[in-house]
């Protein structure tokens, strides 16, 4: 009961743009009407990525629009996130991305007992032919769950 999560967004192209090595599961510094904003499903990430800088996590070109019930005080739907992460992970974080091509992308975003955590991928971009070989395994898995389906109705 306690760790149910309920996803609120999933970043279904950068699973397909880049392999995933490794994933953290982070949480969000948000200010003001963000949170019910990002409750609501009003969030946008398809660049977003993640930076490391003075040995904190800030995410980037994510975008929560402004709280439609809120008054004029509302919260600037472009600043920079700041991720909550140990000292340990940011280190390790450091190290990978340091490496030649990772990079830290957010994977999904979630509610965990009330609180928006987001799901922060290692990644590594990949090449066309690559991104060929995906659709083409996607295809041939397609094709034998459906004959399979065909088999088990006669």
């Amino acid at each position: 009961m306690g760790n149910e999560k309920k996803y609120i967004a999933e970043n279904r192209k950068a699973r397909f743009n880049y392999s995933v090595e490794e994933t953290y599961e982070c949480g969000l510094e948000l200010q003001g009407t963000e949170v019910k904003s990002v409750k609501n499903g009003s969030i946008s990430f398809p660049d977003s990525f993640a930076e490391i800088s003075n040995g904190e996590v800030w995410l980037k070109n994510f975008h929560i629009s402004e709280y439609f019930f809120s008054s004029i005080f509302n919260h600037n739907p472009d600043r920079p996130k700041k991720l909550l992460l140990h000292k340990d992970e940011i280190k390790r974080l450091t190290r990978k991305v340091d490496e030649k091509g990772f990079t830290l992308i957010p994977l999904n975003f979630y509610l965990k007992k009330g609180r928006v955590k987001v799901t922060l991928g290692v990644c590594k971009g990949k090449k066309d032919f690559d991104k060929r070989e995906t659709i083409k395994n996607r295809d041939i898995d397609r094709d034998i769950q459906r004959e399979f389906s065909n088999r088990m109705r006669g």
